[in-house]
Parts: structure tokens; C-alpha cells; sequence
């Protein structure tokens, strides 16, 4: 499932793509991509881009013409770009640019979102608005992560997960930051020390910065797809050798999700160092 990482590869290669060209063309097919949306005014965007961001997991899009586009990947959304005329299975929504190349929005699942919006709204929907720190567009420091976390009773990852709280992270980088910094995804946010925040919140952004590395390219393949290979340090690995110590990796159910970590690395008790 795309998260920060992912959609700031989105944002970059849009970015490069985009840069000096002209939209002559949009149009969508009818899907739930448009769900609460006026999917009419996808093809009214035209002309040039004159600002592409990103906030948490979310991609924000002004043209020419005060028109905007919010655009969320979803769990299998993508932008890739293919020659003018080719086929491309699961395009939902199509932006033609005047150099004969279309940028495509795939996505198979059907969970993705775009929103045309005027472009002096489109901060003040109310997906964006909701959002909490951005850990790379805002930076992020141990004292603003314990402010956001702190009074939640919530388990920490799935605390890590409410995006009012954090933006950005999911269910893989949650757990990959957890277990870079040693803390069990079951403690609560009150029982972490002061040298416990600094840990996660480094390696929060260690996470982050070794998947940007990692991901670079003009179509990042999803852990989910076929003849995919696992990158990650632990999520996905229940059953096998921690990386770090050889304990079989662990797996169980928290919030609704898969949570992976290692008894050893992660005590549930307050100790350990960060790796």
C-alpha cells in the first residue's frame, strides 16, 4: 500500500514529467475514483502545472486556470507514463501532454481518489485539513511527536497510524520505524521515555529516507505485485530471522492490521537501543 515514500516518488516523477509540457488533454473513466467528486471537471484541466505537493498521502496538483486536482494513490494507485495510443490496463484517468506522451493514473483496486477542486481550495478540503504533521514537508522533532502522540490511549503503531496525528505513515513504515527504535508496537505513547522519542522519531525519518532511496524510479513496484522482492527489515518477515539478533520474527493482529516485530529487538518493557 503506497504511503509517504511512495507518493513522494509520485510527486517527483510527475514532477519531472510535467516540467516545460501541456496538458491538451484530460479525461476518466466512470469508477469509484471519482466517488464524491465531479468527475466532469477532471477534463477541464489543461494547460501547464504551475505547483505539485504532497501532504502526508496525499497529492495536490494546480494548473492553469486556477484548477486543481487532489489525488490519493489508495492501496494499488500509480502514475506512470506511456506513449500516446497504448493500451495501459487499469487507467482510470488519462492526462495527455503535447509532447505525445499520457500520464495514466492506474490503479487495479479501485481504492485510489481524485478530487478536482479549484486550486485556491485545495488546502482547505477537508482531507488535507485533517492531516497532522508531515514529517518531511514540516520536519519533525521528538518534542512534536510526543505533543501529537502523548494523550492517545491507542497502542503506539496504531497511534502512529491516525494520519490527524502523523501524516505519512502506514502500516510498513509504522512497523519499520518501531523496529528500527527498539519499542514494542503494543506500548503506550505515555510510557515512553524522553530518549525513546528521540529514537523513534530518528528513525521515522531513517525510514523514510532509505525507502526514497530505495524506491527511485519511474515505476515503483508494489510489495503486493507479482515478482516483487521484500526490502523491508521486518514487515512481511513473520517467521523469519531477525534481521538484527536471528529471533523469529512476530506477527499478530492490531487495529484491524498485520503488526510485524521482533520479542527481542522490541521488548514490551522500556529498553533496548536504537539500531
Amino acid at each position: 500500500m503506497p504511503e509517504l515514500p511512495e507518493v513522494e516518488i509520485a510527486r517527483r516523477n510527475l514532477a519531472r514529467w510535467l516540467h516545460g509540457r501541456r496538458v491538451v488533454k484530460a479525461e476518466a473513466d466512470n469508477t469509484r475514483v471519482f466517488r464524491g467528486a465531479k468527475r466532469a471537471k477532471f477534463a477541464e484541466l489543461s494547460g501547464r502545472v504551475e505547483s505539485l505537493d504532497r501532504r502526508g498521502k496525499y497529492l495536490l496538483l494546480t494548473f492553469e486556470g486556477e484548477r486543481g486536482l487532489l489525488a490519493h494513490l489508495g492501496m494499488t494507485g500509480k502514475f506512470v507514463r506511456r506513449p500516446e495510443g497504448r493500451v495501459e490496463p487499469h487507467s482510470r484517468a488519462r492526462l495527455h501532454l503535447d509532447d505525445g506522451a499520457v500520464i495514466h493514473f492506474k490503479d487495479s483496486r479501485l481504492f485510489g481518489r481524485m478530487e478536482p477542486a479549484p486550486a485556491a481550495r485545495l488546502r482547505q478540503l477537508r482531507a488535507i485539513q485533517e492531516l497532522g504533521r508531515d514529517p518531511l514537508a514540516d520536519g519533525l522533532t521528538p518534542e512534536q511527536l510526543r505533543e501529537a502522540l502523548v494523550r492517545s490511549r491507542q497502542d503506539l503503531k496504531v497511534a502512529l497510524m491516525d494520519q490527524g496525528r502523523v501524516a505519512g505513515l502506514g502500516n510498513i513504515y509504522a512497523a519499520e520505524a518501531l523496529f528500527r527504535s527498539g519499542l514494542h508496537p503494543a506500548r503506550k505513547p505515555a510510557s515512553l521515555k524522553p530518549e525513546e522519542w528521540e529514537r523513534l522519531t530518528q528513525a521515522i525519518l531513517e525510514t523514510f529516507r532509505s525507502a526514497l532511496q530505495q524506491e527511485q524510479g519511474e515505476e515503483p513496484v508494489y510489495l503486493e505485485e507479482k515478482d516483487s522482492e521484500n526490502p523491508f527489515l521486518i514487515y512481511g518477515r513473520a517467521g523469519t530471522p531477525c534481521p538484527t539478533c536471528g529471533t523469529k520474527v512476530q506477527s499478530f493482529t492490531q487495529g484491524g492490521r498485520t503488526t510485524h516485530f521482533c520479542s527481542k529487538c522490541q521488548p514490551l518493557r522500556s529498553k533496548g537501543k536504537k539500531r
